[in-house]
């Protein structure tokens, strides 16, 4: 019940913000304990929403309006951190940069897995190696090796299967935040490929001879 208690209050917030501004991208979580509730995420939007506000009348709807039992709508804590969503994430589906503006926020998290017998891990071979990149990419961050990058990355893979058989590596992501002046064509790019992309492939017995590379597709990512 709390889940959908925290759940009601984030559900608010957006419904708030789209019944003023359709076009609004939101990422909104909300934490509850004891008397204080905390709003925390990335919103960007037109609209004007006293957020605050919206909270005690969602706490109020669903029941809580006595201080006797611990939490009360009108005497909580409201604590808003809403923040914007950085431009170098929004610039992947902002105009000008011709792709389909209804596609979504532009940093959406993908889970992906199930038991099966593709790998010693019992995970399908695109997540398997996507989690090798992306441990590989953390590796040559702190090795120094790519000092240039920073914390933020994120890796797929691509994989065609012939029935439940893997057989041919199609396109693998890597996208990673990197400081200011790094060229992404002259520099990110290569280096990803060389430090990070082969040395994993080449412990997967899979035919990568014409695979796609995409390093930061949607362009720099500083922020």
């Amino acid at each position: 019940r709390r889940v959908l208690f925290r759940s009601q209050i984030s559900d608010a917030v957006l419904d708030a913000i789209l019944a003023q501004d359709k076009r609004s991208r939101v990422a909104a979580e909300t934490l509850v304990k004891d008397n204080l509730v905390v709003l925390a995420g990335e919103i960007t939007t037109g609209a004007k929403v006293d957020y605050a506000q919206v909270a005690r009348n969602t706490i109020k709807r669903i029941g809580y309006t006595d201080p006797a039992i611990g939490f009360d709508a009108e005497t909580c804590t409201v604590l808003v951190q809403y923040g914007e969503q950085s431009q170098n994430i929004a610039q992947g589906v902002n105009e000008g940069q011709g792709l389909d503006l209804d596609q979504g926020a532009g940093d959406q998290g993908l889970m992906f897995g199930y038991a099966c017998d593709d790998t010693p891990q019992l995970m399908p071979l695109p997540i398997t190696i996507a989690h090798r990149l992306a441990e590989q990419l953390t590796h040559v961050r702190k090795s120094g090796l790519m000092d240039y990058l920073r914390p933020d990355g994120k890796t797929q893979v691509t994989i065609e299967y012939d029935g439940d058989r893997a057989v041919r590596l199609d396109t693998v992501v890597v996208s990673s935040q990197h400081a200011e002046n790094i060229d992404l064509d002259k520099t990110l790019a290569p280096e990803v490929r060389a430090n990070v992309v082969e040395p994993i492939l080449a412990q997967f017995d899979l035919d990568a001879s014409d695979f796609k590379l995409l390093v930061n597709p949607t362009g720099k990512f500083v922020v």
